[in-house]
């Protein structure tokens, strides 16, 4: 199923005017970003560019200074996450960047507890599971302790894991760290049709550029600020380079200043120009 990119299509996240700040150090300056349900969004930065903090602001581990941020709807139409965390954070499915699954409980065992968490019916989540094991190729593994699995096995379970209940937004905080190129591309291709096929808004955050290249859309964020919003396409066009890794090179290595002014633009025009 082709990812939905219409504007009409269901906002599954909402953030606005986003900042966070460590002391003296601005780890968000202002970020505004929206991904609608049934859309790849993939959230491109360097290290250190704040993709991390943003994404523990999403997933209520830490509060924002300022801004807005809302799930299934803008302002006072969606989930705010400062004034209704828990369902906000009940419409969310998370894959974080440091594995967070008992290793030692069966694979089945682990989906199971997730469920009960979302008090999931057991005759739903047991028709759900199934699918999911099914989809990402695990139904063999099912009764294997997870500490049994290969790392890209491992990582589906976590997938699957955050799809079980539904969500309406996905959040993969750098899903493919330490895996092999080929798990790489097959994770982030499960991702995508699995999201798609759910209506689910998928945020994937990563430092590689050859995770994105299929992506509906591109966030660029560098040094705490949104320095493009569009797609691959239009970010090569508007860096004039052929790649969509040199196109990301060129501006990031842009001074901030120098795009400070558009940033605030480019959630709602993805086709604007970047400095190359």
């Amino acid at each position: 199923m082709a990812d939905i990119t219409a504007t009409d299509a269901p906002l599954a996240l909402y953030c606005a005017g986003v900042r966070k700040a460590f002391g003296a150090r601005v780890a968000l300056d202002g970020v505004s970003l929206t991904v609608r349900r049934g859309e790849f969004v993939a959230l491109l930065g360097p290290n250190g560019a704040g993709k991390t903090t943003l994404f523990q602001i999403l997933s209520g581990l830490f509060v924002a200074d300022a801004g807005r941020v809302t799930v299934l709807g803008s302002d006072m139409l969606g989930h705010d996450m400062g004034r209704v965390p828990v369902r906000a954070l009940a419409r969310l499915g998370i894959v974080f960047q440091q594995p967070a699954i008992d290793l030692d409980l069966p694979v089945l065992a682990n989906l199971r507890f997730h469920a009960d968490l979302h008090g999931l019916p057991r005759r739903v989540a047991t028709q759900r599971i199934a699918r999911l094991l099914d989809d990402f190729g695990l139904a063999a593994r099912a009764h294997a302790p997870v500490r049994e699995l290969s790392g890209g096995n491992r990582r589906k379970v976590e997938l699957a894991r955050a799809l079980l209940h539904e969500p309406a937004l996905l959040l993969l905080d750098e899903p493919t760290v330490g895996l092999d190129p080929a798990s790489r591309a097959q994770l982030v291709g499960m991702a995508r049709r699995l999201a798609a096929q759910a209506q689910a808004g998928v945020l994937w955050a990563t430092h590689l550029v050859q995770e994105v290249e299929h992506a509906g859309r591109v966030i660029v964020l560098d040094r705490g600020t949104v320095r493009f919003d569009g797609t691959p396409a239009a970010l090569r066009d508007a860096a004039g380079r052929d790649d969509v890794e040199s196109a990301f090179l060129a501006l990031t290595r842009a001074p901030a200043a120098s795009v400070a002014a558009s940033a605030a633009a480019s959630a709602n025009n993805p086709e604007r120009s970047v400095p190359a």
